[in-house]
């Protein structure tokens, strides 16, 4: 299989669009229509892990971080960044990473902290804005199903857990051909009128150009009535963070204990307890201060995350246990996660995971 069919099946799962506009997502390196021999997957592509794919025969590599994050003004080797790259062009290896993809995922990065962690009732925690269209088009109505038929099959209708969710009203339509037209019905100078139903759908924002391509292509009319409008609700089916509730609540110390044992952790860096119980706890993989106002929002009686500064610790004003269980920690599971989703994609090649350690955090106890 080419890597272009490849990287289209697993898009088909992870959907790279809802990257956040920050990040450095999808093919990284790597010839599109080459052959695929093997998938390593990894958590960092450093050079280690090239070597790794080299051994293992696999020349594509999909990551969660991506290794090129900010441009490269040359390829000389001076960094680990710089190697890593090199090794993988020298030895015909595509780099493909998910990143913030992933992390928007409602059964992404941190759906799988919230069920290492046993929680229930799961919810995103920061909704993505901004991100939902309403589209409304005039069809008329023995093409209705054609139409519907295409916006769904192009990604419009989704709904939470629900798809093909539009909503029709049928009405009359008329228009008048003008000179230059080539009507589907009607004739020049005559105004028409048109049995048409108005069809209306809701969809991601990164969608857009697909479904309208689809929809003009199913649609009969020449020039296709249409408008696309930005709704102010929030995608609550994507985003970054999650919260869920234990279905029991824990005292804080058996809470820390309980994380510690669950992420195999050495060290939690938390702020003061509070002497509330843990029942309601928000999570965010790696860098997470962020969600701090977030959790404490959603009522979460704790947050876990990576890389909390000092002032940060501050945030939960006594009404939260702020934990920094450390950026690759709150991670680990992601490596598994895609392990699991490509081995369910491919099953006429090799699916590795990489062994190689990749965390730079060391801790001296």
């Amino acid at each position: 299989m080419k890597l272009r069919a490849v990287i289209s099946k697993i898009e088909e799962r992870i959907q790279i669009r809802q990257a956040e506009d920050f990040d450095n997502v999808g093919l990284l390196c790597g010839v599109p229509d080459r052959e695929v021999s093997g998938i390593l997957v990894c958590h960092d592509a450093l050079e280690n892990v090239v070597e790794e794919a080299i051994e293992k025969n696999c020349n594509l590599i999909v990551c969660f971080h991506p290794i090129i994050f900010s441009g490269l003004k040359s390829l000389t080797g001076k960094n680990y960044v710089e190697r890593a790259v090199l090794k993988a062009i020298e030895n015909k290896i595509a780099i493909y990473a998910i990143h913030t993809a992933f992390d928007n995922d409602f059964f992404g990065v941190n759906a799988g902290i919230c069920n290492q962690l046993g929680l229930k009732h799961l919810k995103i925690l920061q909704p993505k804005k901004n991100n939902l269209k309403q589209l409304t088009v005039f069809v008329p109505k023995d093409y209705s199903e054609k139409v519907k038929e295409a916006l769904f099959s192009a990604g419009a209708g989704n709904i939470g857990f629900y798809d093909e969710c539009s909503f029709t009203i049928n009405g009359n339509g008329t228009f008048r051909p003008i000179e230059g037209s080539n009507p589907f019905s009607g004739q020049q100078n005559i105004r028409e009128n048109a049995d048409e139903d108005m069809i209306s759908v809701i969809f991601e924002d990164y969608k857009k150009g697909q479904i309208i391509n689809a929809m003009k292509t199913a649609h009969p009319y020449e020039e296709v009535a249409y408008q696309i409008y930005s709704l102010e609700n929030d995608n609550h089916h994507s985003g970054l963070g999650m919260y869920g509730d234990f279905e029991e609540p824990m005292e804080e110390k058996d809470f820390l204990k309980f994380v510690k044992e669950k992420f195999d952790l050495e060290i939690i860096r938390h702020s003061d307890f509070n002497g509330k119980k843990i029942k309601r706890v928000g999570v965010l993989g790696g860098s997470g201060a962020s969600g701090i106002r977030y959790a404490l929002s959603k009522k979460c009686d704790a947050y876990l995350t990576g890389d909390i500064k000092y002032h940060d610790f501050f945030l939960a004003e006594s009404k939260m246990l702020i934990c920094d269980i450390g950026h690759f920690e709150s991670e680990q599971f992601v490596t598994q996660q895609l392990f699991e989703i490509l081995s369910q994609k491919f099953s006429t090649f090799a699916i590795s995971k990489s062994i190689e350690r990749t965390n730079p955090v060391n801790y001296f106890i």
